[in-house]
């Protein structure tokens, strides 16, 4: 009798030692996400497509067509983590908030640079109708006069004294992001997700342009202030290698597209561009991610 009571004794310790393993299994820090916050900081790389831009104001109008453009990359450089020179290279920042274990919300900014390709030919159409030097209406000398005629979608060379067309402090997308998140260590065996996790990651957004623009049009002083220029839209799908439950590294292709159809570039408030265009970027990020 006595050594039946001390197997029914043993089996269940057994019993309780089985229920609590699978607990700490279960309470595992990456086990859940909901209620986590999270925050990223890293660089980026820039495709651009081709684009019509459209330039307007005092005495022209035309459209430069087909334009096409490229980043400006700084490459590894400690400017990326120096507080007074985060804005010269191309830069990305996100924070945001599980609101279950597989989505979350974010809030974030993608510093993108824009720079227009010179000294090009391209198809022109419209006009420009400047005043002559020595005339009543004259600019100062030597303002983009020199360009006028009427261009009725003719080939034409731009020299560098022509346009010089760069977002490049920056094209600065101000978004909002829903994004899941799947766990998927277990496809390559990881016993102890708290120690590294995998993660697949997709998401969409919207938000709005705040681009610095620094604009040569017609010899005229540039404007180079933030302006509020246009919208957009981005989808993105990376991968997330998390080390020790709260640090995380990144890597995501991103693509979308932007509107802007009140782009300043001179001094003049009447003098404006618009232009749309899509984009894919190469983000690395690195990040934290604690449950307060």
């Amino acid at each position: 009798m006595k050594s039946n009571l001390h197997i029914v004794v043993l089996f269940i310790g057994i019993i309780n030692f089985s229920a609590f393993a699978q607990d700490t299994e279960i309470l595992k820090y990456t086990a859940s996400n909901k209620g986590k916050f999270f925050v990223s900081w890293g660089g980026n790389r820039d495709s651009f497509s081709k684009s019509d831009i459209h330039f307007e104001g005092e005495n022209y109008n035309f459209t430069i067509k087909d334009a096409t453009a490229r980043d400006k990359p700084k490459g590894w450089h400690l400017d990326y983590i120096n507080p007074t020179r985060m804005t010269i290279p191309q830069t990305n920042f996100k924070m945001g908030y599980f609101i279950s274990d597989k989505y979350s919300i974010s809030l974030g900014l993608d510093h993108m640079k824009y720079v227009m390709e010179r000294e090009k030919t391209r198809v022109l159409n419209g006009y420009i109708d400047l005043p002559a030097k020595g005339s009543v209406d004259s600019p100062i000398e030597g303002e983009g006069y020199q360009f006028n005629g009427i261009y009725n979608n003719e080939p034409t060379y731009l020299p560098k004294d022509f346009l010089g067309f760069e977002h490049t402090d920056g094209l600065n997308y101000i978004y909002t992001e829903i994004a899941r998140h799947d766990d998927i260590s277990s496809l390559f065996n990881l016993p102890n997700t708290d120690k590294f996790q995998i993660n697949l990651t997709e998401g969409i957004g919207g938000g709005f342009l705040l681009p610095k623009t620094n604009s040569t049009l017609l010899l005229k002083e540039t404007n180079d202030e933030f302006h509020l220029a246009g919208y957009g839209f981005s989808a993105r799908a990376g991968i997330n290698f998390t080390f020790f439950k709260h640090f995380f590294i990144q890597l995501d292709l991103k693509g979308g597209y932007i509107n802007m159809p009140d782009i300043r570039t001179t001094q003049n408030p009447v003098d404006r561009a618009s232009q749309h265009f899509t984009y894919l970027q190469r983000i690395v990020s690195f990040g934290g991610i604690f449950r307060i």
